[in-house]
C-alpha cells in the first residue's frame, strides 16, 4: 500500500467520524458505487451523500479504529471496529471489513461488510 492511499484512508476515516457527507464525498469519484452491508448499492455524489446523510443523522456519532489493511493492485481492504453511539447515548462497538476499489487516487467502488442490526435494537 502506498503512504498516500494510508493517509488517504485516514483522512476518509476522519471524515466519516465528523459525519461530513461532503468530506466523504472528496474521496469518490463522481460515478462511484457505494455499498453499506446488505443495502443496495447507490451509484454517485446525489444518491450517496442522501444514502449517507441520513445514516449520519440517525446517529448522535461514531468513531473508527483499524486493526489491518492490506492491497492487492488498486484494491484497498481493512478491518476494524466501528463504536456508534445511538441518539439515547448507548453505544454498540460493531467489526467491519471494507473493500475500496480506486481508480487513480478516489475510490470507485466501496463496499462495507458489517452488521448493524445490534446498532438498531431496542
Amino acid at each position: 500500500m502506498t503512504a498516500e492511499r494510508e493517509a488517504s484512508l485516514d483522512a476518509l476515516f476522519d471524515s466519516i467520524d465528523a459525519k461530513d457527507v461532503n468530506g466523504f464525498l472528496d474521496f469518490l469519484t463522481e460515478n462511484a458505487s457505494f455499498r453499506f452491508g446488505s443495502s443496495p448499492a447507490v451509484r454517485g455524489h446525489q444518491a450517496i451523500a442522501e444514502t449517507v446523510g441520513a445514516f449520519f443523522d440517525s446517529l448522535a456519532g461514531l468513531s473508527h479504529r483499524l486493526t489491518a489493511m492490506a492491497t492487492r493492485g488498486d484494491t484497498l481492504f481493512c478491518e476494524g471496529e466501528t463504536t456508534y453511539t445511538r441518539k439515547d447515548g448507548r453505544e454498540v462497538v460493531v467489526p467491519f471489513a471494507d473493500v475500496f476499489e480506486y481508480e487513480g487516487d478516489k475510490i470507485a467502488e466501496y463496499k462495507i461488510y458489517a452488521d448493524v442490526s445490534a446498532l438498531y435494537a431496542e
